[in-house]
Parts: C-alpha cells; sequence; structure tokens
C-alpha cells in the first residue's frame, strides 16, 4: 500500500495507474481542482468528460491537456448545476454512455445571497441539488459501466472540513425563514454533500457503485472569489484550535490528489461511504453521517429537485 499525505499531487496517485478504457466525468472542470483533475485522469488513459457551465473555457482546458497528453480523449458538455434544466440536459446528453468515474468537483462558497434558477438558495443548489440530481440521473450510466467491466463505479463528492461548523438545516436549507449567513450556508452545503455520500452508498452499492466524500485541503482557486478580507479574517477565527488550516496552503495538484485517489484507488475497494482527507480515510462529524439525516435529506432533496 502507497504512503501518502497531504503533500501527495495528482501524478503521486497515478503513478503505474493505467485507466484506459474508463470514462470519466469531472464537473467544474475549467481551472483549479477539476482542470487538474481532468488532466491527471487523461493522462493516465481515461476518456474524461469536462462538464462546466463556461463550455468555451472547458475547451481551453480541454486543449491544454492535449498538449501534454497527445492522444488524450476528451469530450466537452455544457452543466450548469444552478439550473436544472441545465443538469437534466446534460444528463440526457451522455444517455447510454457508461460512466466508471463521477467527480462531483464544482462548488461555489461564500456567496453573496443569491437564488438559482429553480428557486433554491445557491451555496446549496450548486454544491448539494445540482449535484444530488446529476448523480441520480446517471445512476444507470454508473450501473452500465460496472456491469460491463466487472468493476464498481465510483462517485467523488468534494466536500470540505468547512462542515464541521454547521448541519444541515432539514426544515429551512434555502433560507425562506432564517436569516441569511453565507458562512452557514456554505457549511451545511458541505454538510450534504456528506450525506448524500454515505445515502448513495446504502442505496446503491449493491448496484455496483461506491461512493466517497472528499476534503482537497486549503488551497487558492477561483473558489475564493467572492471572499474579502473580512471573510478570510472570519475563517482564521472560525479555524481556532485547527493550527495551520489557513497557513498549510495546498498546491492544486496535491489539492485535487484526494479526489483522484477516491477515484482510482484499489485500497479503497471496501470503504464505500467514507470520507476522505490528505489521501487517507478520515472522519467527517456526526451531523454529516447521522443515517436518519442522511435518509431523510435524500428524500427531500428528490422532492425539490422531482425526482
Amino acid at each position: 500500500m502507497n504512503v501518502f499525505g497531504p503533500d501527495t499531487t495528482t501524478d503521486d496517485v497515478l503513478t503505474g495507474v493505467d485507466l484506459t478504457g474508463r470514462t470519466a466525468l469531472v464537473t467544474g472542470a475549467t481551472s483549479g481542482l477539476g482542470g487538474e483533475t481532468a488532466r491527471a485522469l487523461a493522462a493516465s488513459g481515461a476518456t474524461v468528460i469536462l462538464a462546466a457551465r463556461d463550455g468555451d473555457a472547458a475547451a481551453v482546458v480541454a486543449d491544454g491537456i492535449r498538449e501534454v497528453a497527445p492522444g488524450a480523449e476528451l469530450f466537452v458538455t455544457a452543466l450548469d448545476l444552478a439550473d436544472l434544466s441545465s443538469v437534466r440536459a446534460a444528463a440526457a446528453s451522455l444517455d447510454g454512455q457508461p460512466i466508471d468515474l463521477l467527480i462531483n468537483n464544482a462548488g461555489v462558497m461564500y456567496t453573496p445571497f443569491e437564488r438559482t434558477a429553480d428557486g433554491f438558495e445557491l451555496q446549496f443548489g450548486t454544491n448539494h441539488l445540482g449535484h444530488f440530481l446529476l448523480t441520480t440521473l446517471l445512476l444507470p450510466n454508473l450501473e452500465a459501466a460496472a456491469t460491463g467491466s466487472g468493476t464498481a463505479s465510483r462517485v467523488v463528492t468534494v466536500s470540505s472540513d468547512a462542515h464541521r461548523a454547521h448541519a444541515v438545516d432539514l426544515d429551512d436549507p434555502n433560507f425562506r425563514e432564517r436569516d441569511y449567513d453565507k458562512f452557514v450556508a456554505y457549511a451545511q452545503s458541505k454538510a450534504a454533500n456528506v450525506l448524500m455520500t454515505v445515502e448513495l452508498q446504502k442505496r446503491h452499492a449493491d448496484s455496483g457503485i461506491q461512493a466517497y466524500a472528499v476534503h482537497p485541503g486549503v488551497c487558492a482557486t477561483g473558489l475564493s472569489r467572492y471572499m474579502s478580507r473580512d471573510d478570510f479574517a472570519e475563517m482564521k477565527a472560525m479555524s481556532a484550535g485547527k493550527p495551520g488550516l489557513l497557513t498549510n496552503l495546498k498546491s492544486v495538484p496535491a489539492a485535487a490528489a484526494t479526489s483522484v485517489w477516491a477515484a482510482t484507488a484499489a485500497e479503497l475497494d471496501s470503504a464505500g461511504g467514507t470520507y476522505l482527507a490528505d489521501c487517507a480515510v478520515g472522519r467527517a462529524s456526526g451531523h454529516a453521517l447521522d443515517p436518519v439525516t442522511a435518509a431523510t435529506l435524500w428524500e427531500l432533496s428528490g422532492q425539490l429537485v422531482g425526482r
């Protein structure tokens, strides 16, 4: 077994790994972790579908990958997680396409109050509900890949240790009754990512699907574009008692490494439903692991997105 840690990179994870014949879909593959995840998987032989709201930006990423990985099989599909009609269209365009690896990477963080096209609070709607709908719509694709290859398909959802700060408010996840707080909104959306992983594993492991939630670590990417100096000060206050949380910044290849490890590591075959960090099995907060909450959120999410 390889010994990895906080500084492990995507290339370290994939040394000697051949993904030829496997198809991966990566959301938010326009820059940062999504772009690096797509590059690493493609460089190891996977066919990669780059799904992003900005198709032109994803196409630029694809061209860049081809420059360093000639012959890489890459496709771009439009996907706006804040618009459920776009999610449905993206899934429909993949009808009949087996998908071995679904990397739910895209997200927004600490945004001003805004609603999605369908009326959901933006962070909960994008980070959780958009990925929930995409994942459930692609279940047949994931099952087909598992059946065809004899190897479990994997769903990797990028969460964050920020989930520890606040549980999902099942009574008012979209801030219709309570005052909006962007830190609370982000934390509950990341807790929802873990809860979805728990319930997905419970419901679909027998169909050949393994689910993992990932904390990538702290990395300077476009995800922080909405943050002010006051916001960073608030994060620092929230991280009290967690030495190094804001100072031990990871490179993009190191921050993307845990997602790639979750998608490919053989040692995780029997560890579905787990929370991963620094290319190792970690443990999420209890409120994000509670099976009753996970089942309730799954049902609520289905109602909200019309599944």
